[in-house]
């Protein structure tokens, strides 16, 4: 029988090593890449890693590349081309963030939440009705980066070529388009929520009405959930104007404050309908509470208005001997007249103290 021959040490790190991933190309996560040079749009297509060229040495030029959820290694190429700094590459991968406005030198990291609706009647799951999810945006001196993780950014070039003098901002005109978007459709989702609300109320205080309280829970939960994606917002975007303003023109920083307020009015208005739905789990509650203590006395009513009858009917039951009306010819009626005498005049006890 001819000698095993003995396979080398490394052979397993190597065919582990065969077996990694390869490396998906940074345009897989690309969504467009856009030049823009004094405001205007410049046609053809373009790649990060050479859009950067057609820039370096305009006064007032800047590129904008939007990315879809990129890898480690995605970020890193990008921030090698860009020179983002490091925690900014750790940050735009991780995601699920609060959000914040964070300065890295000359670099701008603005973290916001996006929140989706679906109709209640769309969907099998109440708690699919919000959903979030996060846009990344990086302002550089002749950049900006957005970047996004189960989210929908639409492609908002055209609002901006419609609008050059807002483009000729520079980068941040980009973060001010996004963001702006991002809150109006916050907008559009409390309007939902409210119609939502009001329905609930309405199955709340309507007169004998089932009660869903299983529903209002779940839309407390979405709405809490809402809460946690936008509340921080409007605090961290005031805190970054104040803190950052060299790195914003004054009418950038005022278009930035206009999307601020509308965030915090947002965010009581949403704060509004959580305590409406609080409210409406204590109003359920107690509805509840009264519709069962009713149903109670009402039972308790019957169970009275029988009790009379059973017991004349066990007193008769009795075989003794010598009882009264045993030997009368018309007992049997009158104690059946009795009972129904005694249910009828409890009876009318009963409704007149609405016990039933």
């Amino acid at each position: 029988m001819p000698p095993k021959i003995p396979l080398p040490r490394n052979r397993k790190a190597s065919a582990h090593r065969d077996r990694r991933p390869l490396p998906v190309p940074v345009e897989r996560s690309v969504d467009f890449c856009r030049v823009f040079v004094d405001g205007v749009n410049q046609p053809g297509t373009y790649q990060f890693s050479t859009a950067m060229q057609r820039v370096q040495g305009a006064d007032n030029a800047y590129v904008w590349l939007s990315l879809k959820e990129p890898s480690v290694e995605q970020m890193e190429q990008v921030a090698e081309q860009f020179g983002i700094h490091e925690l900014i590459v750790e940050d735009a991968v991780t995601a699920h963030q609060r959000p914040k406005v964070e300065r890295y030198g000359d670099q701008l990291f603005i973290v916001v939440r996006t929140v989706e609706y679906r109709d209640d009647s769309e969907v099998t799951d109440l708690r699919e009705i919000i959903s979030t999810g996060e846009v990344q945006i990086l302002i550089g001196s002749n950049f900006v980066i957005t970047i996004r993780h189960d989210a929908e950014l639409p492609n908002l070039t055209r609002e901006l070529v419609e609008d050059p003098e807002i483009s000729s901002l520079g980068p941040a005109a980009v973060a001010w388009k996004v963001t702006d978007h991002i809150v109006e459709n916050y907008a559009r989702v409390t309007t939902y929520l409210s119609e939502d609300v009001d329905e609930l109320e309405n199955e709340v205080f309507t007169p004998r009405r089932q009660i869903n309280i299983d529903k209002i829970y779940m839309y407390k939960r979405e709405i809490l959930e809402m809460r946690h994606a936008i509340d921080p917002f409007g605090a961290a975007l005031r805190s970054g104007l104040s803190l950052h303003n060299d790195l914003l023109s004054k009418e950038l920083r005022s278009y930035l404050r206009d999307v601020q307020d509308n965030a915090m009015i947002v965010t009581d208005t949403v704060s509004g309908f959580d305590e409406r739905l609080s409210s409406l789990l204590d109003a359920s509650v107690a509805k509840v509470s009264m519709q069962q203590n009713t149903d109670m006395r009402t039972i308790s009513a019957v169970v009275g208005m029988a009790a009379l009858p059973t017991m004349i009917a066990g007193i008769y039951g009795m075989n003794f001997e010598y009882m009264p009306e045993l030997g009368w010819h018309y007992a049997y009626p009158v104690v059946l007249l009795l009972m129904l005498g005694s249910m009828a005049a409890m009876y009318w006890w009963f409704r007149k103290n609405h016990w039933l």
